[in-house]
């Protein structure tokens, strides 16, 4: 049974910065892609950055220069630094996954961890 589990989250004041981190726990063959999304009250769910095998990272415009996205393949854990935080940063951010699990098919399933809230205010 796979798993992501997400840690870091919590609040912040306007130019600060946290890191969230998720691994990923189970049995599968490979991890093609982790990322990070996040999600407001009444708003679609909206990438916020990505990162796949052999692949430049890319993010959500709002974001650039500010956050940074990085894997530890050997942990299986992604990670997303924050920095200058603003309010509208403030939503629940949820890992997400796209994992192989067998070495002769091109088959991938997502997953998603349970959410971790991100709440920047004074």
């Amino acid at each position: 049974q796979v798993q992501l589990a997400e840690s870091g989250g919590g609040l912040v004041q306007p130019g600060g910065s946290l890191r969230l981190s998720c691994v990923a726990s189970g049995s599968f063959f490979r991890i093609n892609a982790m990322g990070w999304y996040r999600q407001v009250p009444g708003k679609e769910r909206e990438l916020v950055a990505r990162i796949s095998s052999g692949v430049m990272p890319n993010y959500t415009d709002p974001v650039k220069g500010r956050f940074t996205i990085s894997r530890d393949n050997a942990k299986n854990t992604v990670y997303l630094q924050m920095t200058s935080l603003k309010p509208e940063d403030t939503a629940v951010y949820y890992c997400y996954a796209l994992l192989k699990f067998l070495p002769w098919s091109s088959d991938t399933r997502e997953y998603w961890g349970q959410g971790t809230q991100v709440i920047v205010s004074s």
